[in-house]
Formats: C-alpha cells, structure tokens, sequence
C-alpha cells in the first residue's frame, strides 16, 4: 500500500508540474514537425500522437507536419530506383516525385489522422495542394522538383486549428499551375509556423538534439543561440540531414516564432516532456 500510495502521489505532483504550463500554452498554436527515421518505431509513434491529443484536448493548438523519408526510400528501393541527395535534400525527379506525393499524402498521412481520429480528436489530413495551402516553386534545377516555399495559405489553418481540428499536413507544394513540388518538411514546418505565429515550433527527429560533437550524446547543448547554430553550420560541426533542419530552426526564429526545438521523437512522450514539466528535453534555439 505504501508504495502503491507513493507512486499516486507522484502522479499528482506530476499533474501540479504540467499546470501553469497547460495555462501557459491553451490557446496557443504550436507546429510539431514529425517525421524521418523518428516515425520507425509504431509504438514510439502512438506516443507521440497521444501527446498530440492531449495538447488539443486541453485547450492547445498543434498543427502537425510530418515527412517521411525511409518510406519513400523502401518505395523507390523496391522500385529499382536509387535516391539521390544535394546538400540534405532529396532529388527529385518525375518518378521520384510521383512516389513522394503517393507516400506522404496517402499512405502516411492518412494512418496518422486515422490513429488521431481513434484518441478522441478531429484530425483532418492535408498535403500543400489543398487549397493551395502551401504555395511553391523550383528551388533549384538540379534537385528536379523541389520546391521552394513562396506562401502559406495560413487562413485555412486559423479556421482548422482554432476550431476542433487537428490539421496534419504533408509537405507536398503546389505553384499556380498545378504542378507537385517535394519540399523538406523541416522548412515547411518553418514556414508554417511563421505564417500561423506559432508560439513555439518543435522539430522531432531521431536524436536527442544539437551536440557540439555529433557523434558523442554526451555534448547535447541545452540551448543555442541563432550566432551560435551558425558557427556549428559553417564549421561543419552540423552536417548532412542536419543542415536544412537548423537552417530552418533558424528561419523560424528570424521570422518571429519565439523559440524552437530539436527533440528526440524516439523517446517516449517527449512533446509533453518538453511542454509541460520544469527540466524539459532536447535542445532550444533562441534569438
């Protein structure tokens, strides 16, 4: 009985931890960018998208933007065609591009709103060519059709996520014409949570944040300046896939979202972690 009694009580402490930070944040938008290697593991998944829950079922406003890139790899393997990337971002050529926009927009995004749909809340499946929602064009000849932001439809996002909706949303773009651009979904997840003046804007990925030293978990910083990041890029100490996620970490905070994280959406409940309790994981990137 006593040890049962100690761990109730815990659990009450817990509760009266999370509090102000559940006042703090109802109302609020927050963008959680999902997605990559951090999506490998279903029960790790079902987590995550419990925390998405709980922020929407207590007052919170989370807009989720996930990617997706080993299923789109397992596709294009099966298919006999190998990927390619320039500088952490995928080319993308015709065929490539059919298989991302299938990928992303039917596959995953549909199993992420049906698992949302089954913990209590409305969530509604969007990629960029919804009503225009994410705006693009060419980024850059050689990467084939990546796409390069131009502007977020962020009325149909107000409407959705200050009403009962979940909106998740695949980084697939759309130009005046109609036609499909990959665009990373780290830097749509910047571009949208600038549009929507997001409180905060939280990066989930496979690792448990920004570490002076990449390959030793020993180094993670708690919090980083955008001088500092930029120090880490142009020395090489953040490389590969890392670059356009702190590139747009860094755009995000230059564009107004007063702060952004690198969390590792491989641990259990790390978006309420980082929300709600006083110690808070990953790393911060602030002005």
């Amino acid at each position: 009985m006593k040890d049962s009694y100690k761990q109730t009580i815990e659990r009450a402490n817990i509760i009266c931890e999370a509090l102000p930070y559940i006042q703090k944040y109802r109302g609020k938008t927050l963008v959680i960018k999902y997605g990559g290697n951090a999506m490998n593991d279903e029960a790790i998944t079902t987590t995550i998208l419990q925390d998405i829950a709980a922020l929407k079922i207590v007052g919170v406003n989370p807009i989720l933007v996930h990617g997706g890139g080993p299923e789109i790899n397992k596709m294009l393997s099966r298919l006999g065609i190998k990927p390619q990337f320039k500088n952490g971002l995928r080319v993308t050529d015709e065929a490539t591009m059919e298989i991302a926009q299938m990928i992303l927009c039917g596959k995953i995004n549909k199993n992420i709103v049906g698992e949302l749909n089954s913990l209590g809340v409305k969530a509604i499946g969007l990629c960029g060519k919804d009503s225009q929602l994410i705006k693009a064009e060419s980024y850059d000849g050689e990467l084939g059709y990546v796409g390069k932001i131009t502007e977020i439809n962020s009325k149909l996002l107000e409407i959705l996520a200050e009403d009962e909706f979940v909106p998740v949303i695949a980084s697939i773009a759309t130009d005046d014409a109609g036609n499909s651009y990959n665009v990373n979904a780290d830097v749509a997840a910047a571009a949208i949570g600038a549009a929507m003046h997001a409180e905060k804007l939280l990066f989930l990925s496979d690792i448990d944040g920004i570490m002076s030293n990449k390959d030793d978990k020993e180094t993670l910083i708690d919090r980083i300046s955008v001088a500092e990041l930029r120090r880490m890029i142009d020395s090489g100490a953040v490389s590969g896939g890392m670059v356009p996620k702190a590139n747009s970490c860094i755009d995000a905070i230059e564009r107004g979202i007063n702060s952004v994280f690198v969390l590792n959406g491989t641990l259990p409940h790390s978006i309420l972690l980082e929300l709600f309790t006083d110690d808070g994981v990953g790393t911060m990137i602030e002005r």
